[in-house]
């Protein structure tokens, strides 16, 4: 089995089921399971309509390897990381991001949120899945784990909650996985929220979620501008990145966003190392050495800006477009 057309540089992606299918997925999570050698690994998936076959079919591979699964359901890619580290479990995120419906994909990472690569065992594993491997010893068991309550906890030991000043904010999750997330982290914080399109749905009937475009944030900027909102929030489908628009609608940068996060994690970290991959303005180095950190640059993508996070020893690495809110909340996980 050729895969070629879907091993990418730092994650697995295709249209389902002509490039991406069940038979490839459970030759992937066989060969997953032998390259991590783990007990034990997790899973977990967004809300397209593809994504509980493909799950299905993932598990029958790790489990056939005698490695045994938790299932984390329903999830953001950030928060599944969070478990990799939270757990020192690896895991297996299913979506396809930003991209249509008809596409699908399955985002790697070892335990403690290490990235997997082309260069750091994505290679690997599809020359073991193309050549195939035979099921051995006794399969493995598989249970579901809740961590979306832990993950929203770990979110919040980032914030001074009663120091925060009340805000009026919108947030357009696009059907995506920001319509799960957002509500049980947004009640614990002094926020009124104006939702827009929470429901889960992999079809996405109302825009893409992918809100670098601006006709996909129409919507939002109309509300921020109608509810008089402090801010305007649309994240993409896996709900792993964050675009923002001011009190006036207008559209902020990625570059300023990842800007004003350095400074932010800056003034409680002085001195500390931020990454910030090469398509980031000079504003973002620039305000990171004015606010006393020490700017580093690396190439774009979130395995490999993880893994210059973890050689580093950086506080963060906000990059664009947009934030990539998996970056920063991977990065500073409690033992």
């Amino acid at each position: 089995m050729n895969l070629s057309t879907i091993f990418k540089a730092y994650d697995i992606r295709g249209l389902y089921p002509d490039e991406l299918n069940e038979a490839a997925v459970e030759r992937i999570g066989a060969a997953f399971a032998a390259f991590t050698k783990a007990p034990s690994v997790l899973v977990g998936r967004d809300m397209r309509i593809s994504s509980p076959a493909l799950v299905a079919a993932f598990i029958e591979g790790v489990t056939g390897q005698g490695s045994d699964v938790v299932d984390v359901g329903l999830i953001s890619t950030d928060g599944l990381y969070f478990a990799a580290g939270r757990h020192q479990m690896p895991g297996a995120m299913f979506t396809a991001s930003h991209n249509p419906a008809q596409y699908n994909g399955i985002k790697m990472c070892l335990a403690g949120a290490s990235p997997v690569g082309q260069d750091t065992g994505l290679a690997d594993i599809q020359a073991m899945a193309e050549k195939g491997l035979e099921p051995k010893g006794s399969p493995g068991k598989v249970s579901s784990k809740d961590v979306l309550g832990d993950f929203v906890e770990h979110l919040l030991s980032f914030v001074d909650v009663p120091n925060l000043s009340p805000l009026k904010v919108v947030v357009d999750a696009g059907n995506g996985m920001g319509g799960k997330m957002v509500p049980p982290l947004f009640e614990r914080l002094p926020v009124h929220l104006t939702p827009l399109y929470f429901e889960l749905d992999g079809t996405f009937p109302n825009h893409p979620a992918d809100p670098i475009q601006l006709e996909n944030i129409a919507e939002l900027r109309r509300k921020v501008t109608e509810t008089g909102a402090d801010i305007g929030m649309a994240f993409d489908g896996d709900a792993d990145r964050v675009f923002l628009v001011d009190e006036k609608a207008q559209p902020i940068s990625g570059s300023l966003t990842a800007a004003l996060v350095a400074s932010r994690l800056l003034a409680g970290n002085p001195g500390a190392l931020v990454v910030h991959n090469l398509v980031c303005s000079r504003v973002v180095p620039e305000v990171i050495r004015e606010s006393g950190g020490k700017p580093v640059r690396t190439r774009v993508g979130h395995s490999f800006i993880k893994r210059v996070m973890a050689e580093s020893g950086a506080i963060s690495a906000p990059s664009t477009p947009g934030t990539t809110t998996s970056a920063i909340t991977s990065g500073r996980i409690p033992a």
